[in-house]
């Protein structure tokens, strides 16, 4: 099938394209009353060209789910629970639950995620798009995982044309530290708060904002080249230094979404930290939330990336 946003055999308007990071997601209502209302995170990447899909989202109301099936575990994402399991054939069924215990989404891929099956179960509209958001991340993620790109927890400042990544784990201050960006030092904008991709393109690392912008609404379809990636940690004060190759790979590692037990998609992400360590700078900044942290990590990571 052509990946063309017009085109279904059965109803026109049943089809969406969507170029994310420069890789086209194709998503098929065509057999479920969901809709792409639920997305209207995704409004700003809506494509229309012949590009071919790195991943087809099938909305299904029924499927035959694999009833062989490896149980991996139960992990918390964010508090919320995602059962995940292995099928005969070597796909994935993961079972995704809100922060109540509602079962939003059921998702079956194939072995690269190519092809996923997606049901959307009953409940609210925040259910539901909570349910289709996340099926459609983590199909993203995974399918482009040997294709030199990251979907990485991150917060993303645009300074003069270039995108700085600040990377944290949840509540630490990577916000923060890109709003006092944003408000202390000229020429910032604000790229995504939470989900940026980042692509290894002709050999140069790009960052992307994306539909997934956590609980900023900032979905926004730019590209910028990478100036840094910067670890934040909280301090007694601010103090700033480059990581060296083995730093930067334990800092980037976690903040990537990845199936540490799939040997495809684990070995696709690490081989794209390594050329992300190989080609931009990685920075530690320990600090307190104020304008003199931003003026110091800006001084120093953005004279480095112009030199």
């Amino acid at each position: 099938m052509q990946a063309n946003s017009s085109l279904s055999p059965k109803n026109g308007l049943s089809m969406k394209d969507y170029r994310i990071a420069g890789h086209i997601v194709s998503i098929d209502f065509t057999d479920s009353n969901i809709s792409e209302t639920l997305l209207p995170n995704f409004a700003p990447f809506a494509y229309e060209g012949q590009q071919k899909p790195a991943v087809t989202i099938r909305i299904v109301s029924d499927h035959e789910w694999e009833q062989d099936v490896q149980d991996i575990g139960t992990f918390d994402v964010g508090g919320s629970d995602y059962a995940v399991f292995r099928t005969a054939q070597g796909g994935y069924r993961l079972d995704i639950h809100d922060t109540n215990g509602h079962l939003c989404s059921r998702i079956q891929s194939n072995p690269d995620f190519s092809l996923c099956h997606v049901k959307i179960y009953e409940g609210t509209y925040t259910q539901q798009h909570y349910g289709l958001d996340n099926c459609m991340m983590l199909a993203f993620a995974y399918a482009t995982a040997t294709m030199d790109t990251l979907l990485i927890h991150s917060s993303v400042i645009r300074c003069n044309g270039k995108g700085y990544l600040m990377t944290a784990p949840s509540g630490t201050g990577k916000s923060t530290h890109t709003y006092l960006w944003y408000t202390t030092i000229p020429g910032c904008d604000l790229m995504n708060d939470d989900n940026p991709i980042i692509r290894i393109v002709d050999g140069k690392p790009v960052v992307y904002g994306s539909p997934w912008s956590g609980k900023t609404p900032c979905y926004r379809n730019i590209e910028a080249p990478v100036g840094g990636i910067v670890s934040i940690k909280q301090h007694s004060e601010n103090i700033i230094r480059r990581l060296s190759p083995v730093e930067a790979f334990t800092i980037l590692l976690p903040a990537c979404s990845s199936m540490k037990w799939d040997a495809r998609i684990y070995n696709g992400i690490c081989d794209s930290i390594t050329k992300f360590i190989q080609t931009c700078k990685i920075w530690e900044l320990q600090c307190l939330p104020n304008n003199e942290a931003a003026i110091l990590c800006h001084d120093t990571i953005c004279k480095e990336s112009h030199s």
